[in-house]
């Protein structure tokens, strides 16, 4: 592939706490110029700035720019779409859905309009329904719409098992599957500490423990902060996910993505591992899972689809 005679950009739809975190990461890490999108006036332009301001000090030569338009996000490489309201006490899990699939569907729109070559990396939840969305909307091909949960999933996964071992949490090794909700299917068959299989260093109750903490990881920080969900570690997945992209580093990671047949699952966003490079979803791999972990997988899909079901796109 040729070498880009620019920067690249990397559009954040969502200026909130999730999406700055995310500018912030990429800056930090200088995997492009950022563009801040945020419905709220001033919201964008501040952090955006604010951001700026700090390139002096983290030694970056990346621009950010934040604006309520979408002009500005024309020809990005990479989208990311945050938009999307959190749930609210007395909101069921369908509200959310409902709400958040008309404010993603009108970003997506924007987004396919101005960028249509981009890849798209969903954050929005419920997750694996909104990159459904953004895929139908856009008309983009699967391999370019992809959705962040699989890496957010697992680094919880790995920090838990380090925690509880004390060691690096750089020597875990594992990988989350599944929908990004209480369905998510950590692999234990493929989790090992150092080459080291977990379950020769974890008994079993307590590996089960850790797996029902990875489940409810989202709600745990939720629980601490009252007003608030977790970003920091989000935003590190989206930038990972981007730094993959941008520098064609074809990491193997997990991701929601479009299944025709893999593992038995049709016509369905669900959390798969893949090989993530410049174009998007390069490949998903197939592999052996345990009977529990294949069923666990299919199950949690059945769920995705069940709700995706309920939409009227």
């Amino acid at each position: 592939m040729a070498r880009r005679e620019r920067r690249a950009k990397i559009t954040i739809v969502g200026a909130g706490q999730v999406g700055s975190t995310t500018a912030h990461w990429i800056v930090a890490e200088q995997l492009g110029d950022v563009v801040l999108v945020d419905v709220v006036e001033g919201i964008a332009q501040g952090k955006a700035l604010d951001l700026m301001e700090a390139t002096p000090i983290c030694g970056s030569d990346c621009i950010i720019t934040g604006h309520n338009d979408y002009g500005p996000t024309a020809d990005s490489d990479i989208i990311v779409i945050t938009a999307g309201l959190p749930r609210k006490p007395g909101m069921s899990r369908d509200d959310l859905m409902m709400t958040n699939t008309g404010i993603v569907k009108s970003v997506a729109e924007q987004v396919a309009r101005f960028s249509p070559h981009a890849v798209i990396i969903v954050v929005s939840n419920p997750l694996d329904v909104m990159t459904y969305v953004t895929m139908k909307v856009t008309g983009f091909p699967p391999r370019r719409v992809l959705g962040m949960a699989g890496v957010l999933d697992t680094a919880r996964f790995r920090t838990f098992i380090a925690m509880e071992l004390g060691v690096s949490a750089e020597d875990i090794q594992t990988m989350v599957l599944g929908g990004h909700g209480d369905s998510m299917v950590p692999l234990l068959s493929c989790t090992s500490v150092g080459g080291i299989p977990v379950t020769q260093l974890i008994n079993a109750n307590r590996l089960a423990e850790l797996v029902k903490r990875t489940r409810a990881g989202g709600i745990e920080i939720v629980n601490f902060l009252k007003t608030g969900s977790a970003f920091y570690a989000p935003g590190a997945a989206v930038a990972q996910m981007c730094e993959a992209i941008e520098r064609d580093k074809k990491r193997v990671i997990p991701a929601s993505v479009w299944c025709q047949g893999e593992y038995g699952i049709q016509d369905v966003y669900v959390g798969l591992p893949i090989v993530l490079g410049v174009g998007g979803v390069e490949k998903i791999i197939k592999m052996e899972l345990a009977p529990a972990e294949l069923e666990a997988l299919r199950k949690s899909a059945a769920e995705v689809k069940a709700n995706i079901a309920k939409l009227n796109l």
